[in-house]
């Protein structure tokens, strides 16, 4: 006997057929089972109504997690991947194309600052390479107006990128 797994249409159908209450004990049992829950549901009462302290906040902690990298290329790859799940986590709750952007921007930012330029550790490459290649991509689903915004920071962070790192060609990514 297995247990029967419901879409989110029947679940919001149910939902809507319950007391405040009810609503609550649910929301609070759902949250003491998995730790990401929590978070995501203490991002939305207390954080999602101001994105901008967010976005700078989870900046900050990336800056900071930048800023304790090893020296040795291996952990320094361990590090990065590490920060960026915690990006991806962060993007998850916000929701949003032009928060991801942002964090991913800055992220490009803290690698070209406290990343080893001399290293030839391939993973701590390629790492770089794909967060520009996902935000070129981001930024080419975005409506034009936000495209142009973004695009500013972006270009900038190619010409960094070209200026410290031997490797990198800011032709092979450009919008």
């Amino acid at each position: 006997m297995s247990i029967t797994t419901y879409g989110l249409q029947h679940i919001k159908k149910e939902t809507q057929h319950l007391s405040q209450d009810q609503l609550t004990e649910l929301l609070l049992r759902l949250a003491r089972y998995k730790k990401e829950n929590k978070e995501l549901l203490a991002y939305l009462l207390f954080e999602a109504h101001d994105e901008a302290a967010f976005i700078e906040k989870v900046k900050g902690e990336a800056g900071f997690m930048f800023s304790q990298l090893s020296a040795l290329s291996y952990h320094a790859a361990k590090g990065m991947r590490k920060i960026l799940r915690l990006l991806s986590k962060y993007t998850k709750f916000a929701g949003s194309k032009e928060v991801e952007i942002e964090l991913l921007l800055n992220f490009c930012v803290n690698y070209l600052e406290y990343a080893d330029r001399r290293t030839t550790y391939k993973p701590i490459r390629l790492i770089l390479t794909r967060q520009v290649e996902k935000i070129r991509g981001l930024i080419g689903k975005l409506h034009e107006d936000l495209q142009f915004d973004y695009l500013e920071s972006y270009n900038t962070l190619l010409d960094d990128a070209e200026k410290k790192l031997v490797w990198f060609k800011k032709n092979d990514y450009q919008l």
